[in-house]
This record gives structure tokens, C-alpha cells and sequence, in this order.
């Protein structure tokens, strides 16, 4: 099936009603029709992901859930009717049929076990009713597996509310999860060198046509993040350079380059990684830069990319003393609903890093750090290993509604901006074929030859 396409429409908040009337028809017969890259493994601290906070030196700096009264004051999509019609809001209507758990579903992307749809894959698909998977290396067999996989997830999500979010890190370089069957994409880095934004576009749009080929509808991908510390051990060439301006040009040429081609791309890792020497898959990154710092360097290439409608934006795992002492920014208030969605205007749909990753598993239980989320203005939480993992995020979200502690007028805020943005691109769970690849590998090794030498 066929969605409304709202590539061209520019989605204000005056206009979002009327602009979304189409798509969410579409949406409402959906519902009834017949670097390392990787976070941190299984085993790992996701393992411990829900039990209570280890003792680390940081664990006592950092509360587990202190909930915050100041949801209220954030930024909300418009729901209400249209103005000026008689005609109610479709996907307001999609909402108010939709139960609690089905909500709650759509704001979990988790991440699977094995390189077929096993049974704990098929129950967060069919009985949690998960918005999205995302897929690592692990998941990732020849291209015929890869395809049979995403196939038989998208097959599990019949009847379900809307089509699954697909998800990927396909950025090139290092961080490159499709099967060895494609031609390989220099890291950005290498592109970077050659300040080439038509360049990166083109990057762009390739990266999608690769991922898309093989079942995927949203690329976490441009890196927006700066390479201002040579220290740094996650980030380094996985950025397009060290200065703002070339990180602002070439990432929102990927960025649109991506939108092209049809595949949501996620920027990230707001507010900056690049001035980590911690790598946050492992251990909570501190950074002591001031608002006015960050907004000189760090904050450029994510503002720009605001001003350009950017689909998603992910949120990174790092603690900025000055600006809360008590949370990362991926479960700050202050950071996420002040900064973020506040004075940078930003109202589209805010995806976390992992929560299993060191950064938060070793500081906060699990459930606690996914109730501050939500009320700090996060839409979609980000649960890469273990089911069990997913279970707890998904009954401490539930539970918080019931108690009170998070209204559930607050969840279909997110739910909103999520069945928008999947109608918007037009996101489907239809199979595709197993895809003949000579045509785009001869285009990316055409592409690359000028970024050779800048490996």
C-alpha cells in the first residue's frame, strides 16, 4: 500500500493538520489491511540493564528517576481538528483508537538477536506492537539472508497500527553493517577532505539506495558531530572534519541526500560527541563546556539542520555539568525540552542512543532512565539488546501512565510526531525481492575513486 507523500510540504506547525490529512487516511487503512558503531554487547552491561544502578563514582552523582514536574512545559504537535474545516484530524483519530500499549509500542526501536526473526523478535513485533527494529553486524548474513530477515520482520508486524520503522548504521567507513555483497562506502572523513557537498549528497543518496534495496527505511545517519578532540575513540573519521561550517555543508547534504531517495535519515549525536575522550558505549562521557561554548561549535551543524526540517535527531549519552548537573542529555529535561525542542524550535521526532550502552546501564536502572526520557521530550527510545531489556523499558513506560507520573497526553504527543513521520515517507511493510546490485555498485565505485586516497 501506497501512502500520501509529504516530501514536498513543508510541515509547520499551522499547517501540520491539513498537510496530514491524506497520509493519515493512508495510515488508517494501513492499520487494517491484508566507533565502533555497535552499542554495547550482549553480556556486557546490557545484562544488567534492569537491575538497580552499580556502585561506580558516578551512579551516586546520578539519580535514578527524580521525576521532573516540567513536562508540562513542553512543545507540543498540534492534534486538534484542522482550523477552518469539519473535517476531525486522522491520525488524532488514529490515536484515540489506538490503546495504551499500542502507543507505548510505537516509541520502542529495539534491536534483535541472530540473523533470522526468532521467536522473541516475532513476539515484540506481534504481541508489544514495537514501532521499529534496528539491525547491527550481527544480524547480518549474505544479502539473501539479510533480505529474507527483513522480509519476515515486516511480515510479523501485520495488523499492527502502522508499518515498522527499519533501521540501520549505514554510514560508511567504519560503520558499515550491509553485507559484503556492496560496493563499500569510504568513511566521511575521506569525503570530508575533498569539501565536496554535491559530493555528499550524492553519498546520500547512494547510502539509501543501498539500504533501501535491502528492506531498510531509516539510516542513522549523517554524523552531525564535530572532530574537534584527536583523543576521541568513537567518533574520529566517522566525522566529516574538525571545523563547523564543513560538518554543517556535508552533513546537510547527506542529510537531504537521503531524503531524496526516500530513507529517513537520523542526524546525530545531538548536542556533539565529537569532544568526548570517553567512548559512551562503555562509560558516561563528562563534557565541561558552558551553553555559550556549545552554541559556538557543537550546537552549529544540528541548528542548521533544524532549520532544514531534519526528520529525527538522535540524542547522545553524555553529561554536561553546566547545563544539568544530574542527567545526560539523552534523559535531560533542560537539554532535550529547554534546549532542544525549546529554544531551537525543533519538533520532530527525537530517537535516544541505545539505553543499554555503558553510559547509562552502569549510572541508572534501565526502567528509571526510560521514564526520564520520555518526560525529559524523547519520542522514540532506542533498546538494542536483550528482550528482556525491551520488556522492562515497555512496563515501566506503561506503569508510569497508569500511576500518573507520565500523562497519557504526553505519550501521544510522541505517537504523533512517529505515525507522521511514517506517513510521510510513505513506509510500507511490504516484501521486496532479493535485489541485482550491478547497477548501484557500479555507481558508488564511480563515485568513490576521488575519496581513495583520503582513507
Amino acid at each position: 500500500m501506497k501512502w500520501f507523500s509529504l516530501s514536498k510540504i513543508k510541515m509547520n506547525p499551522a499547517r501540520r493538520s491539513l498537510t496530514l490529512l491524506a497520509a493519515s487516511a493512508c495510515l488508517l487503512l494501513a492499520s487494517g489491511c491484508d566507533g565502533k558503531g555497535n552499542s554495547a554487547p550482549a553480556g556486557t552491561g546490557a545484562a544488567q540493564a534492569v537491575e538497580s544502578p552499580s556502585a561506580s563514582p558516578l551512579a551516586s552523582a546520578l539519580p535514578s528517576a527524580s521525576v521532573s514536574p516540567t513536562v508540562s512545559a513542553l512543545p507540543s504537535p498540534s492534534v486538534s481538528e484542522p482550523a477552518g474545516t469539519d473535517t476531525p484530524d486522522p491520525i488524532s483519530m488514529k490515536l484515540a483508537g489506538m490503546t495504551l500499549e499500542e502507543k507505548i509500542g510505537q516509541m520502542l526501536l529495539v534491536g534483535i538477536q541472530g540473523k533470522t526473526a526468532g521467536t522473541e523478535a516475532k513476539q515484540m513485533i506481534a504481541e508489544d506492537k514495537i514501532g521499529g527494529i534496528i539491525l547491527y553486524s550481527s544480524n547480518v548474513g549474505s544479502l539473501k539472508e539479510l533480505v529474507q530477515l527483513t522480509n519476515a520482520l515486516k511480515q510479523s508486524n501485520e495488523g499492527n497500527p502502522a508499518p515498522l520503522f527499519m533501521s540501520i548504521d549505514q554510514e560508511g567507513g567504519k560503520v558499515s553493517r550491509l553485507p559484503a555483497d556492496y560496493a563499500a562506502f569510504p568513511s566521511n572523513a575521506a569525503v570530508g577532505a575533498a569539501d565536496d557537498a554535491d559530493a555528499a549528497g550524492t553519498m546520500g543518496e547512494l547510502l539509501a539506495r543501498a539500504v533501501k534495496s535491502s528492506g531498510f527505511n531509516m539510516d542513522f545517519a549523517p554524523v552531525l558531530d564535530i572532530n574537534s578532540n584527536p583523543d576521541n575513540p568513537v567518533i574520529g573519521n566517522r566525522s566529516f572534519g574538525n571545523r563547523a561550517d564543513l560538518v554543517t555543508r556535508l552533513g546537510l547534504a547527506e542529510m537531504k541526500g537521503l531524503e531524496r531517495e526516500g530513507v529517513i535519515p537520523v542526524v546525530k549525536h545531538y548536542p556533539g560527541h565529537g569532544d568526548t575522550s570517553v567512548d559512551s558505549h562503555l562509560e558516561l562521557p563528562v563534557i565541561n563546556k558552558t551553553e555559550t561554548q556549545l552554541a559556538r561549535l557543537e550546537w552549529l551543524p544540528f541548528q542548521a539542520a533544524i532549520k532544514e526540517k531534519a526528520d529525527a535527531v538522535m540524542v547522545a549519552h553524555i553529561l554536561y555539568p553546566k547545563l544539568d548537573p544530574d542527567r545526560p542529555a539523552s534523559l535531560s529535561q533542560v537539554i532535550i525540552g529547554q534546549q532542544l525542542r525549546g529554544q531551537m524550535g525543533y519538533d520532530g521526532v527525537v530517537i535516544t542512543d541505545d539505553l543499554t550502552m555503558g553510559a547509562i546501564v552502569k549510572n541508572y536502572s534501565l526502567p528509571a532512565a526510560a521514564v526520564d526520557t520520555v518526560l525529559a521530550g524523547s519520542d522514540i527510545l532506542l533498546v538494542a539488546h536483550e528482550y528482556k531489556n525491551e520488556q522492562a523499558v515497555r512496563t515501566a513506560l506503561l506503569d508510569s501512565v497508569k500511576s500518573g507520573m507520565i500523562s497519557e497526553s504526553r505519550i501521544d504527543e510522541s505517537v504523533y510526531r512517529i505515525l507522521a513521520l511514517k506517513a510521510k515517507y510513505e513506509l510500507s511493510d511490504q516484501p521486496i525481492p532479493v535485489p541485482d546490485l550491478t547497477g548501484l555498485n557500479s555507481d558508488i565505485q564511480t563515485w568513490r575513486k576521488p575519496f581513495q586516497q583520503n582513507k
